[in-house]
């Protein structure tokens, strides 16, 4: 499954650049770069929300989750707290635990609480999955949109 390779793709050919400027971009070879628009490698957040922000789009747009290309008053920044707060509250509002959680999203207890406690930003693919499976945005679970939205 695809969740923002082709996105990626498309963004970088709709400005006219080669792998290789994106690469230098983010201070990697090309073939690194390539390997997260083939998505034979995980790109990790970090550097997807400094391409989602080098070209004013949101996650959202990104993973495929809206056409839309960006939000009002959408922020640059990832608010790790935000992220912390957000996702305790989501666990909450559908009545799971940090382990019934894990055992939905395949990722280990540990790495939910690592999450709620903002020990780590969380993984590309986690954010992905739990924004897939609870229809909630990506931009506002991470803290770059203020109002939740709500996905189709």
């Amino acid at each position: 499954m695809r969740y923002y390779g082709d996105r990626l793709k498309y963004i970088r050919e709709e400005h006219d650049l080669s792998q290789y400027e994106i690469s230098e971009l983010l201070g990697f070879k090309k073939r690194v770069y390539g390997n997260f628009e083939r998505e034979e490698t995980i790109i990790p957040l970090k550097h997807l929300n400094f391409l989602c922000n080098y070209f004013n789009v949101s996650l959202d747009y990104i993973f495929g989750f809206s056409n839309e290309k960006k939000y009002k008053n959408m922020k640059e920044e990832v608010n790790t707290n935000l992220i912390r707060e957000r996702l305790r509250k989501l666990r909450e509002e559908h009545n799971l635990t940090q382990k019934d959680l894990a055992k939905i999203l395949h990722v280990s207890p540990s790495a939910i609480s690592e999450y709620e406690r903002k020990a780590k930003l969380i993984a590309t693919p986690f954010l992905y999955d739990i924004c897939q499976k609870y229809n909630i945005s990506a931009d506002y679970l991470l803290g770059k949109i203020d109002n939740p939205k709500y996905l189709k």
